[in-house]
């Protein structure tokens, strides 16, 4: 395989995740953003936890999908998310996903 194969390769799929998430995002509350991934999810449960002097960030989620090129699967029923790093969660507006037909 080429270099322009697996740079081929690899704009297919980021493509067609793209094309996926535009298509799911309809079917979810929140969007979850970590250091590491990309999530979408119905129920979040954020909590903030101490370790010493430290403050970490223990967060579940339930009904997700995951925004993974590499994953066969992106749709998962939990996830649990540790990091002393930040997260970012919001709650989506319907109103903020409708995608233009010229794009679509």
């Amino acid at each position: 395989m080429s270099a322009e194969d697996l740079d081929n390769y690899e704009t297919d799929a980021e493509l067609a995740l793209y094309k996926e998430y535009r298509d799911v995002i309809k079917l979810f509350t929140y969007v979850v953003e970590t250091e590491r991934r990309f999530y979408l999810a119905n129920k979040v449960d954020f909590n903030v936890r101490s370790a010493g002097q430290d403050v970490y960030f223990d967060v579940q989620l339930t009904d997700a999908w995951v925004w993974d090129v590499y994953r066969s699967s992106r749709f998962v029923k939990s996830v649990r998310i540790v990091t002393f790093k930040d997260v970012n969660v919001e709650e989506v507006q319907k109103t903020d996903i409708d995608i233009p037909d010229d794009i679509q």
